[in-house]
């Protein structure tokens, strides 16, 4: 069942920047991946959904609510990680999550108590409740992020970029954490690292210039692109050369030498293998797609 439904949105800076073009979305329960690269739109929409800001056009409802019209009331039922989630000050995350959770209008003492220990336990951070803040590494700080996020039990939760900078270790808990509590509930992904769609999310989006390109299950989105990526080791020198002749979307090293992934729907030239297609293929593709249709827009 659609919990969120997104039409037609549509937001400009005063700097010209068009963050927002026509973007409509419906998602249910359960994660939803939003991938693109730095500068797509991703925190523009984030913003626009947490009632950060108000777009030009469109409409957004949430349980049939008009966000736009009852901003409170989708803020009711809102948790928010941002992506620059930072005001660490020097008191124990104990006491700054009940001080949050008083602004967010929990006021029985304690219920509000037992909230805010149950979700220092949720996020692996009961034993340290009593430390400041400020000295929590990066994947504590993102832990605590999320707790403050669960405060109210919301039913809509965002989380903008939250693995950047995080080691492999912190970034295992933070996927197994945002599993747990996707369960029975919207939660929106805003990423640039796909890695974090592909072991989290069954439904996804690419998002790119303001606009989304792609969206889909990434399994079916995967099995669309098979026969049509090839792979190819060359020399250094020559991968200019092969980015003029083909459709090149990724390269990268390995074992010391560089392959070039091609994007064709057959063999592009002699010495390609074909190569069953990754998420991240998916991803470069359509990132390829949509630069190449801006192209031919200017020309």
């Amino acid at each position: 069942m659609v919990r969120l439904k997104i039409q037609q949105l549509t937001k400009s800076y005063q700097n010209g920047v068009k963050a927002l073009n026509d973007v409509n979305l419906n998602i249910a329960n359960g994660m939803f991946g939003l991938l693109g690269p730095n500068g797509a739109g991703k925190s523009s929409l984030m913003r626009t959904l947490a009632t950060l800001q108000l777009p030009d056009a469109g409409q957004i409802h949430f349980d049939g609510n008009d966000v736009l019209q009852n901003p409170q009331e989708m803020r009711n039922k809102l948790g928010y990680l941002p992506q620059d989630f930072g005001v660490y000050p020097k008191v124990s995350a104990f006491d700054l999550l009940n001080h949050l959770a008083v602004l967010k209008g929990l006021q029985n003492k304690n219920e509000r108590k037992e909230q805010v220990l149950s979700l220092l336990q949720q996020t692996n951070l009961f034993e340290v409740r009593k430390r400041s803040v400020s000295t929590f590494s990066g994947g504590m700080r993102q832990r605590f992020g999320i707790a403050q996020a669960l405060l109210g039990n919301p039913q809509l939760i965002i989380v903008d970029e939250p693995t950047a900078g995080l080691d492999p270790q912190e970034r295992n808990r933070f996927h197994d954490l945002l599993s747990e509590i996707g369960e029975d509930r919207v939660v929106i992904l805003s990423t640039h690292i796909v890695e974090d769609v592909n072991d989290l999310c069954p439904e996804m989006a690419v998002m790119a210039g303001g606009k989304l390109i792609l969206q889909g299950k990434p399994t079916e989105l995967t099995q669309n692109l098979n026969g049509k990526i090839w792979r190819k080791v060359i020399d250094k020198v020559d991968l200019i050369s092969y980015s003029s002749a083909f459709n090149v979307i990724s390269t990268r090293i390995i074992s010391w030498k560089l392959h070039v992934f091609v994007l064709a729907e057959q063999l592009p030239a002699a010495g390609f293998e074909p190569v069953y297609p990754s998420l991240e293929d998916v991803y470069f593709s359509s990132l390829f797609g949509s630069a190449n249709q801006n192209l031919e827009a200017k020309l």
